[in-house]
């Protein structure tokens, strides 16, 4: 039980993460792999502030500005330079991998001894640390998806979602699609870096390379979620999916780790489940074919 308790809270924290994910990956329909260096960028500058004395919450905000930016950089390498969306996110991800190490002054930053979020929630209401990053996930994921849910409700928020959709029509509509571009951008590596910087604060340390592979993982859940639960319902419901599918990821990997698995092999394991999820489609069309073909 506290395997999967460990597992659940953890998938909660990274599907925060998954929803920036989603907003690029789904909504605007932009590969952008900034998310491995945003996210390092959220937990460096939020650990970096609490050693400094700085209060937690604070902190978060601050990463949660050092995520926009980052999205900023992406964005206008895009939209000013006409730099290609993937190029131009991996661009942007190796000069935040220095820019990570200046930031922390070391590879590691350790919290110990720090008060965050979850020590002084610890100390306040005597829970488990697992037992908190359920809850502590469950109100920034509940407040995340009710924001977002407002924001593209309204007309700016639609006109970013129609970029997504469709560029040309935006356009004629008399829309600056640069500016929709990187305000998506924005928002995404914001949500990435808050991500970031709580899961810095959960672990206790924050690492140089703790983003690697975060694109990964949250596509991963962005297509778990969507294929066991759907695509379907509102706009809330369709962000839900992705925390959901975060959760079933790593609970995923906890069962194999207690298999006797590698951890080395979990980016393989990743990798194959993120194919097989996203071939689904396919395979279900092919089944429904052969079903007509012998009628």
């Amino acid at each position: 039980m506290e395997i999967i308790f460990g597992a659940f809270g953890q998938g909660i924290l990274w599907g925060i993460m998954a929803l920036g994910v989603y907003i690029t990956y789904k909504v605007m329909q932009f590969s952008d792999l900034t998310v491995d260096g945003s996210f390092a960028t959220g937990g460096a500058v939020a650990s970096v502030l609490i050693t400094l004395g700085i209060n937690p919450v604070i902190s978060l905000l601050v990463a949660i500005v050092a995520g926009l930016l980052c999205g900023m950089i992406t964005g206008f390498l895009h939209t000013a330079l006409k730099i290609p969306p993937i190029l131009s996110g991996i661009l942007t991800m190796i000069a935040l991998y220095s820019i990570n190490l200046r930031i922390q002054g070391r590879a590691n930053v350790s919290l110990l001894g720090e008060e965050t979020i979850f020590t002084w929630a610890q100390d306040k209401f005597n829970l488990s640390s697992n037992l908190l990053n359920i809850i502590i996930g469950l109100i920034f994921s509940v407040i995340i998806i009710t924001a977002l849910y407002w924001f593209f409700g309204t007309e700016l928020g639609s006109a970013i979602r129609a970029t997504g959709n469709n560029e040309d029509m935006v356009k004629a509509q008399g829309v600056n699609i640069a500016t929709m571009k990187i305000l998506g951008l924005m928002i995404s590596n914001g949500l990435v870096a808050l991500a970031g910087g709580l899961v810095a604060q959960s672990q206790g340390f924050a690492a140089v390379d703790m983003g690697t592979g975060a694109i990964v993982i949250g596509l991963a859940s962005v297509v778990i979620g969507e294929v066991i639960f759907g695509n379907r319902f509102s706009f809330a419901y369709r962000m839900a999916t992705v925390i959901f599918g975060s959760v079933i990821y790593r609970l995923v990997i906890a069962g194999v780790l207690q298999l006797g698995m590698r951890s080395t092999d979990l980016k393989l394991f990743t990798a194959i489940i993120v194919a097989l999820a996203l071939a689904l489609p396919v395979f279900k069309n092919k089944i429904k074919t052969l079903k007509y073909s012998n009628k």
